[in-house]
């Protein structure tokens, strides 16, 4: 298998990975901003080399599609030649607010710079894998809850000040809670985490810790001899033998929350979705105003499913040059930010997005589905995703307070998690997936052509069923996957007869 065909890597400007519609590469700004001009540079430089799709990543990575080997190589260069300083190493990721967000409880990005030269320090950037990352979170206006990480940092604030809750392996939600620490001890206790995944292998990831290992992770500071020993040399139980001594210098175990579990028993954001349960740890969706000091604003843009033809990009690019923008910044969400220009240019930047259509409202339906390129963009897309997303989008506005995901194969490239309905293209059509991933077995088929109306007789079927003030997701989980199913296949039985 070649470099460029090898799945579940990075893709990142070095290293583009093979896809359905040529190689891909993914980069991110160091300080997670650009100038437009040198957006607009980078777009023209993506027409140039690839399909001229860009897509803006769940996480907030830039992705340039449809490359060769060749011209992912002349595209590296033209990037170096825009002067645009794209991060290397273990992604250490903050909110794409950090530091200028008058809202949050701390600037997160001086420890997020600690842990990056410990993992240097360290040796662990080579014996990590690629998609090994640390989040450190301020908790500002856009919270980086829903991002998931093997690491995870989040400022809160305590009788003693600052303390910085330290949890692996998810979200926001779900993730496995250690301890509550200063910076000094969350750096040290995360870059811990990190010895013990690289001990394990590349392959490995924060969820492969054994419960001792977290154990010992949560209590190893509270021990004097374990204070001058390097997280290396842990041994796989607690320094009590699996008992927990009592925590000094403000730190805790935590028990797991309400909502939360470990391991395997974790229920997906999405699975709460379908019980019409309130997901803990939502964060603000990256669309609209968000007010900084001075009284600037920053305005939330986003790509529809989030990707866009570059052209557009360059459009709205330029507009914004015009109005004053002086720094557009990539935010978790598959959104960009527009910094720096005057209050009064932000309705008519806003306009001229919709008219180019982009995402302007954190209402708009086209947030609530994800759908990869699908046909005829990717070669392994067997359905017209976008197509179907448009119509879906269009028609079922008022039921979308669920997650759709539509995806050209069984990959399931845009959404790798469960959605609680997912259509997924194969051999067979548009199968349906209830409440699982797009590898999941479909329970039902039609044309591919026609999935959009499937979903509308699901929709109708929603609309005449479900309680007063119950959500479609509830209503959904009462239904049933049988139900579903014969919804979404009835619409082709009675265009039948």
């Amino acid at each position: 298998m070649s470099a460029f065909s090898r799945r579940g890597a990075c893709p990142a400007l070095s290293a583009p990975m093979q896809t359905g519609d040529g190689l891909l590469v993914r980069l991110n700004p160091v300080a997670g901003g650009m100038s437009p001009e040198s957006l607009i540079g980078l777009a023209e430089s993506a027409l140039r080399h690839g399909n001229g799709i860009m897509e803006v990543t769940a996480r907030g990575s830039l992705q340039i599609r449809g490359l060769t080997a060749q011209s992912a190589a002349l595209l590296a260069a033209e990037v170096d030649a825009l002067d645009i300083a794209v991060r290397t190493g273990v992604p250490v990721e903050t909110g794409p607010l950090a530091g200028i967000d008058p809202q949050e409880i701390a600037d997160p990005r001086p420890l997020a710079e600690r842990i990056r030269a410990a993992i240097e320090e360290a040796g662990l950037v080579q014996r990590l894998g690629p998609k090994v990352s640390v989040v450190v979170d301020g908790c500002g206006q856009l919270a980086m809850d829903a991002v998931t990480a093997d690491v995870r940092l989040a400022a809160t604030r305590t009788d003693a000040g600052v303390r910085w809750r330290v949890s692996v392996a998810g979200d926001g939600r779900n993730a496995r809670p250690l301890a509550f620490a200063d910076q000094g001890a969350a750096r040290d206790i995360a870059v811990a985490a990190l010895r013990m995944v690289a001990e394990k292998g590349r392959e490995a990831h924060a969820r492969d810790l054994s419960e001792r290992q977290l154990v010992s992770l949560a209590g190893w500071l509270c021990s004097t001899s374990l204070r001058e020993a390097p997280p290396s040399v842990l041994p796989d139980i607690s320094p009590s033998g699996g008992e927990i001594g009592s925590f000094d210098a403000g730190f805790s175990l935590t028990a797991p929350e309400i909502g939360e579990t470990i391991g395997d028993g974790v229920i997906s954001p999405l699975e709460g979705e379908m019980s019409g349960r309130a997901k803990g740890g939502a964060s603000r969706k990256p669309i609209g105003l968000f007010p900084l000091a001075g009284h600037a604003t920053a305005l939330g843009i986003a790509l529809p499913y989030g990707s866009m033809p570059a052209d557009n990009i360059i459009a709205l690019a330029q507009h914004a040059l015009t109005l004053g923008t002086t720094e557009i910044r990539l935010a978790p969400g598959r959104a960009l930010l527009f910094l720096g220009q005057p209050t009064a240019a932000n309705r008519p930047l806003q306009h001229t997005a919709a008219t180019l259509g982009f995402v302007i409202a954190p209402a708009d339906p086209r947030t609530r589905i994800a759908a990869c390129p699908g046909m005829p963009a990717c070669a392994s897309g067997r359905i017209a995703t976008r197509d179907i997303a448009e119509t879906i989008a269009a028609e079922t506005a008022d039921i979308l307070d669920f997650t759709l995901h539509i995806s050209g194969c069984a990959k399931g490239c845009a959404h790798p998690g469960p959605a609680a309905l997912t259509i997924v293209g194969g051999e067979n059509g548009a199968g349906l997936v209830v409440n699982a991933t797009a590898k999941a077995l479909p329970a039902g088929y039609r044309p591919g052509y026609d999935a959009a109306r499937g979903i509308g007789r699901v929709a109708a079927m929603i609309r005449s069923t479900r309680y007063q003030g119950e959500t479609a997701a509830a209503c959904l989980t009462r239904l049933g996957p049988a139900g579903i199913a014969e919804a979404y296949r009835q619409a082709q039985t009675e265009k039948r007869k």
